[in-house]
C-alpha cells in the first residue's frame, strides 16, 4: 500500500522527500551506519522504491552530498548578491554569508551530511565529490565574495566548528556546563537563540515520540 501511494506522488517530489530523509539518516548515523532501509523508514516508503530510484547506498549518498552542497552554494550566492546590492565592504559581506550559513541549522541534515561527506575524503568516489564541493565553496568566497584567502580560511574554520558543535549536540549543554555555555555563545553569536530553539523543539518531539 505504501508503494502504491508513493507511485501516485510526482517523481521529483518523491525524490526530494527521500533525499531529505536520507540527509537526516546519513547525518546522524554516518555512511557506514546508514542503510537504505533506514532511509525508507524515515521517508515513510518501501526500501525497494528507494533502491529503484537511486540504485545503491553510494549513489544515494552522493545525491545527498550534492543536494547539501547545492543548498549551501545557493545560500552563499544569495547573500553575496544582497551584499553587493547593498554596497557592503568585504568584512560586512563575510558576516552576511556567515549568517546565511547559520540559517541552515534549521535543516540539521544539510550540515551533518556535509560533515559526513568531508570525513569520507579517503573514499575514491565520495571523497572526490566532497573535495570538488569544498573547493567550489572556497572559490565562491574568494572570487565571488572577494574575500582574502586568510579571511576565507578563518570563515571555513569557524564553519567547521559550527558543524562540530551541532554534531556533538553541544547546544543541549548550554546553561548547564560553564565551558559549553561559553563555547556555544562564542560560536553561534547572534544565531544562538535560533539554535537553542531548534534543539529544544527536537528534544520535545523526541520526548513526545517516546511517550
Amino acid at each position: 500500500m505504501k508503494e502504491t501511494s508513493a507511485e501516485r506522488i510526482p517523481a521529483a517530489e518523491r525524490r526530494e522527500q527521500i533525499l531529505a530523509a536520507a540527509s537526516q539518516v546519513f547525518g546522524e548515523r554516518g555512511y557506514v551506519g546508514a542503510t537504505t532501509d533506514l532511509v525508507a523508514k524515515q521517508a515513510g516508503i518501501s526500501q525497494p522504491y528507494v533502491v529503484r530510484m537511486f540504485g545503491s547506498k553510494e549513489n544515494l549518498f552522493l545525491e545527498v552530498l550534492s543536494r547539501a552542497l547545492d543548498t549551501l552554494t545557493r545560500a552563499f550566492r544569495a547573500a553575496i548578491a544582497a551584499s553587493h546590492a547593498a554596497g557592503e565592504d568585504t568584512e560586512a559581506r563575510g558576516s552576511r554569508i556567515g549568517l546565511a550559513y547559520a540559517d541552515l541549522i534549521s535543516d540539521r541534515g544539510i550540515l551533518l551530511s556535509l560533515m559526513q561527506g568531508f570525513l569520507l575524503g579517503h573514499d575514491p568516489v565520495i571523497g572526490e565529490r566532497a573535495r570538488e564541493g569544498f573547493l567550489e565553496i572556497y572559490d565562491i568566497m574568494r572570487n565571488e565574495a572577494g574575500l582574502e584567502a586568510d579571511h576565507v580560511v578563518t570563515f571555513l574554520s569557524h564553519g567547521m566548528l559550527f558543524n562540530t558543535l551541532v554534531a556533538l549536540r553541544m547546544p543541549e549543554a548550554y546553561g548547564v556546563d560553564a565551558m559549553a555555555t561559553e563555547l556555544v555563545d562564542c560560536t553561534f553569536r547572534t544565531k544562538l537563540d535560533t539554535v537553542l530553539h531548534i534543539f529544544e523543539n527536537e528534544n520535545a518531539k523526541g520526548s513526545a515520540a517516546r511517550g
